[in-house]
């Protein structure tokens, strides 16, 4: 494809051009802000084995609606508004790694941002959140 055929399609379709550049934006902020924000990802498999050897604890940040649906099991849950309230209820958990999670990853690292400010250390995102969780087959509690 040449370079003058893009133009003339940019020039004909010039709301879906920028419909691709905003989504392609608001991608790159996304990313760029996961991989900043100094939070380890882990996904379902690492997380329970990061569970498994070193007392990891599963920090769901969704709401009350969202979790009803289905929660890992024994995960604490605090929803993200919540959280700079009730941070003080993990604090026996410090020592620990605390994995985030939400529906889909995005939300906690927000969830990291508010913990870090709270002197933790050991903080990860569960990447792809609970839809990988269960997309992996992982059990979950519906209590």
């Amino acid at each position: 494809m040449d370079f003058a055929r893009i133009l003339e399609f940019s020039g004909n379709h010039p709301v879906l051009i920028l419909a691709f550049l905003g989504a392609l934006g608001l991608l790159i902020f996304l990313e760029a802000g996961r991989r900043f924000s100094g939070m380890k990802s882990v996904g379902p498999i690492e997380a329970i084995q990061l569970n498994n050897r070193e007392d990891a604890v599963f920090l769901d940040i969704r709401d009350e609606a969202e979790y009803r649906k289905g929660h890992i099991p024994d995960a604490i849950h605090i929803p993200l508004k919540q959280l700079p309230e009730r941070v003080k209820e993990l604090e026996k958990y410090r020592g620990n790694p605390v994995i985030a999670c939400c529906r889909s990853g995005n939300r906690s690292t927000a969830a990291g941002s508010i913990l870090a400010k709270h002197g933790f250390e050991n903080v990860y995102n569960l990447d792809g959140g609970i839809s990988a969780w269960q997309s992996a087959n992982l059990p979950v509690n519906k209590k």
